[in-house]
């Protein structure tokens, strides 16, 4: 209650002109959005940007006519949560962390049909996915890492980058990575010659899995 007066106090007290209202939940603003004027963006105030409370405000929302753009305010500022919200419809993912006159102009970015997310986290992002490509790849001798092998092995089965993220417990955008520095090393454009291409790595695994230890 307090967190979110504060916010809508200083909202206000940076655009004079502009109008900002506070709700408790946002199945509150859906009851009263019928009576309002469309709202340019919304803030959602979470504490657990994956909890299934996030999905039922999102879904809430998005049955709304004339459904504003979302943006999340949040303590977190974990890449995967960032990019696991983008994924879920939301325009904006604003850290509380962030001073008030960037978290504006954030929002305002958004409500002219921008998207926003911190720099900080997008770079530790790509710090985390440079250091995974870094492992060396297990008995492969291939040049690929551990798990691009993994994902490659998917991927020669046909499965789709959100299947993949499922099954290795990583996030969609990670696969999407990987498998862009996998064509990337095959000079593969598109993922048939992938599996073209790494059909004898496979079989050649497969001949030494099978043959007997003493040979």
């Amino acid at each position: 209650m307090l967190s979110r007066e504060c916010l809508a106090y200083a909202l206000k007290a940076t655009d004079a002109g502009s109008t900002v209202l506070s709700f408790s939940s946002a199945a509150e603003w859906v009851e009263q959005s019928q009576n309002m004027a469309p709202a340019c963006v919304m803030i959602l105030h979470v504490k657990q940007p994956h909890g299934q409370e996030l999905g039922r405000d999102l879904a809430l929302i998005k049955q709304t006519a004339d459904a504003p753009p979302v943006v999340l305010l949040s303590d977190e500022e974990d890449p995967e949560e960032i990019i696991s919200a983008l994924n879920s419809g939301v325009r904006g993912y604003i850290p509380s962390s962030l001073p008030l006159s960037v978290a504006v102009e954030a929002m305002r970015l958004v409500a002219a049909g921008g998207t926003y997310v911190p720099v900080s986290s997008l770079l530790t992002c790509r710090r985390t996915i440079e250091t995974s490509d870094q492992t060396v790849a297990e008995n492969s001798g291939s040049g690929f890492t551990s798990r691009q092998t993994a994902v490659l092995k998917a991927l020669r089965e046909g499965k789709a980058n959100k299947m993949i993220a499922y099954e290795l417990n990583m996030c969609e955008s990670t696969v999407k990575v990987h498998v862009r520095n996998i064509m990337k090393k095959l000079k593969a454009r598109n993922r048939t010659e992938v599996a073209f291409k790494t059909a004898e790595l496979f079989a050649a695994e497969d001949r030494r899995r099978l043959m007997p230890e003493n040979q």
